[in-house]
């Protein structure tokens, strides 16, 4: 089989599960190639640094990797596509409508052998967080070409049978922490360390905030919300986009935020992560909308409760006022009560307590098998 996507130098979440992806399924004993791209996005899509120079990779390099995919040569895509026609299965990890031309055109030189391959999308986001023209017509095409799709969450599976998908599979999104996880004894001193801080008398309360500030993100609004609570400090770590930034300034500068607000910009990588999140008290996922992402995961795995909103799949993952809270998108006063439900004495720290242990074998297992069951299924 053969997945394709971004992998190591581009950086962020879905390179990182692009790359975990390959070797899980090698692991489980496939027969896999990593293809990937050389050039991803054009930089009117991607305004920051696409890749991460000088620094290692999130999680481990897959070893049989090729990179022959450009946005801006269409010949790649084709050229690719013909490569692959000899495969049993070909994923095509899609993040933004624009990668489709291109994906598609691999599908259609993929099958034009005598012996054609399944071809399956692994979606991260069937709609885009920011609106792409034409993008509703150019998912249509990409899903209803190919023989069925994975997503992360039921929402995005009714999304993808809106946008024509042939056979939908719903799958968890595995942890793949940058880093990999922490060993038990590491974890155990953080969270010991962690609750005997947040067990004294007005101890600040320390959130972080992590990954590239987009205004979906609501960075904007925890920070808001924190204004009026001075024992909340906020640190928000990662690539700073326009639209996210302009936000952030604005709220930050307000006075009564002074010396609370740490903005520390620039993509985090995976040896500088351990040591960030061991700072903190609490993993903030303040989001306006979100599909599936692995944060709260990362979170757990080293001992952090969380307060994050009631969108994608955040509900199912944090339990509401055992290890983490859970308050309502988009809303400044839901934040607020959830802050200061975490400054009353002995919550966060028992919280903290509470964080489970993150499991990676079982979703991981879970997760090849819904994959690989898409080979195999009839398009319904």
């Amino acid at each position: 089989m053969a997945v394709v996507g971004p992998t190591h130098p581009f950086k962020g979440g879905v390179a990182a599960h692009t790359t975990a992806t390959a070797q899980h399924l090698a692991d489980a004993g496939h027969d896999v190639d990593l293809v990937s791209w050389s050039r991803l996005y054009p930089a009117t899509l991607y305004p920051g640094e696409q890749t991460v120079a000088g620094a290692g990779p999130d999680v481990p390099e897959y070893a049989r990797v090729v990179r022959p995919l450009r946005w801006d040569r269409p010949g790649t895509w084709w050229r690719t596509g013909r490569r692959l026609a000899g495969h049993d299965l070909v994923v095509l990890v899609v993040v933004v409508p624009a990668q489709v031309p291109a994906l598609l055109t691999v599908a259609r030189a993929a099958r034009r052998g005598t012996r054609q391959p399944r071809v399956v999308v692994l979606a991260h986001n069937v709609v885009p967080h920011e609106t792409h023209p034409g993008g509703t017509w150019l998912m249509n095409r990409l899903l209803a070409a190919t023989d069925g799709v994975l997503v992360h969450s039921p929402e995005q599976a009714r999304l993808a049978g809106d946008h024509g998908a042939r056979t939908v599979v719903v799958a968890d999104l595995p942890p793949h922490p940058p880093g990999g996880l922490p060993d038990a004894a590491q974890r155990a001193a953080e969270v010991a360390a962690r609750s005997e801080r947040l067990g004294a008398a007005d101890a600040p309360l320390r959130l972080l905030a992590l990954g590239y500030v987009r205004r979906y993100k609501g960075f904007d609004l925890l920070v808001r919300a924190a204004a009026g609570l001075p024992r909340v400090h906020v640190t928000v770590a990662g690539e700073v986009w326009s639209g996210g930034g302009r936000d952030l300034d604005a709220v930050r500068a307000d006075p009564r935020l002074a010396g609370r607000v740490d903005v520390r910009a620039g993509y985090v990588p995976a040896a500088e992560m351990p040591g960030l999140l061991a700072e903190h008290d609490v993993l903030a996922l303040p989001y306006r909308h979100a599909t599936a992402s692995q944060n709260v995961l990362v979170a757990h795995a080293h001992g952090l409760p969380v307060l994050a909103t009631a969108v994608g799949t955040f509900g199912e993952q944090v339990r509401d006022g055992v290890d983490g809270l859970v308050v309502a998108p988009d809303d400044e006063i839901a934040l607020v009560k959830g802050l200061e439900r975490l400054l009353e004495p002995g919550v966060a720290a028992a919280m903290t307590r509470a964080v489970p242990d993150v499991d990676e074998a079982g979703p991981w297992a879970r997760y090849v098998a819904a994959l690989t069951g898409l080979a195999g299924q009839d398009a319904a």
